[in-house]
């Protein structure tokens, strides 16, 4: 009980720091509530106009002031070859971004604001697809479709001066100091376990290593969404699929992408349904020859090394102390099944 007061005791001050931030945008809310709190508490905002808006307060010290404004940039250049991202609402001064401290903080958090995207998610990490999502061939043909036009957008944009983003790479993923944090660490892991990610990491460090030195890296290789799970799949009425929370977006194997989409689903009946319709999808948009996803299975076992390492090196709500045998169970499958293979 002790760790959800406290737990709750956190979004209190960060909603008075969501509420008091507001007004660098000139606008007082008529109601606000806490939509999720991971990395970030985001906050549903609805204004006196009766206007809805989703809020980000970032944790400290994730992200630089240059790398936020980076991901900031590259939404507003997606929205702007057509592809329906959440759109940053500037500050009166017209930073996409402020900074604000409260007490009970003991730094300033970034914070910034979007326009309000309707929809419903695809479903969650913890719990998988919704049961109701319907086709799910034709819903996993889009998001394959979605990945390879992030893909393409990104190939063909200048970055512009400044642009700054962290690096799903080798050194990212399974160098000596992940991006997320030695996973082969976590506390919770048993030995057999452990020795297992170990032997695992290595084999992923291997194959990475030699896919960086390949002369064609540039077409499998650039920015990336990197979160692209169910609960950050928004779906219209409509249908359309609209991707959100770019916050670990980064440089990374394009292939990566597509391992994240598969992740929380993989324990689904129908998971082969899925994967078979996310490539076609893809390869509608975008080339993937066939010797690059002979590597999927290794970059799916990447991706639970990162989740690991997220448990790792953050401190653990209920929440992720309630999903981390979950996780480890995933991560151990996926390592065993990649040292099975030839």
């Amino acid at each position: 009980m002790a760790e959800r007061a406290a737990d709750g005791d956190r979004v209190a001050v960060l909603q008075r720091l969501a509420l008091s931030t507001l007004r660098c945008w000139g606008m007082e809310a008529r109601d606000i509530h806490l939509l999720k709190m991971r990395e970030n508490a985001v906050f549903k905002v609805v204004d006196a106009c009766g206007d809805a808006f989703a809020m980000r307060v970032h944790r400290q010290g994730y992200h630089t002031d240059d790398a936020l404004r980076s991901e900031l940039q590259w939404i507003v250049a997606l929205r702007g070859a057509g592809i329906d991202v959440p759109v940053p609402v500037p500050a009166r001064d017209g930073r996409f971004f402020v900074t604000a401290q409260v007490d009970g903080l003991h730094a300033p958090h970034q914070v910034d604001l979007f326009e309000w995207m309707d929809g419903r998610s695809l479903g969650t990490s913890e719990g998988g697809l919704r049961s109701d999502l319907g086709d799910v061939a034709k819903t996993y043909r889009a998001v394959g479709g979605l990945a390879a036009r992030l893909h393409n957008q990104a190939s063909k944009w200048v970055l512009p001066d400044g642009f700054r983003r962290h690096s799903w790479d080798a050194d990212g993923l399974v160098g000596e100091w992940p991006f997320w944090g030695q996973f082969w660490e976590l506390e919770a892991l048993t030995r057999g376990e452990r020795d297992l990610l170990i032997r695992a990491r290595d084999r992923v460090r291997r194959e990475l290593r030699a896919l960086a030195g390949e002369a064609d890296l540039g077409r499998n290789f650039g920015l990336i969404h990197a979160d692209l799970v169910p609960e950050n799949l928004l779906q219209s009425v409509h249908g359309q699929l609209r991707p959100i929370d770019f916050d670990d977006a980064g440089f990374g194997w394009h292939l990566f992408d597509l391992a994240t989409a598969l992740y929380f689903v993989q324990e689904d009946p129908r998971y082969e349904e899925v994967k078979a319709n996310l490539i076609t999808g893809y390869r509608a948009h975008r080339d993937l020859p066939d010797a690059m996803l002979d590597k999927l299975p290794m970059f799916i076992a990447a991706r639970g090394f990162t989740y690991l390492g997220w448990a790792h090196t953050r401190p653990t709500t209920t929440e992720g102390l309630e999903i981390l045998p979950y996780v480890i169970r995933l991560a151990c499958r996926r390592a065993e099944l990649l040292l099975s293979r030839p």
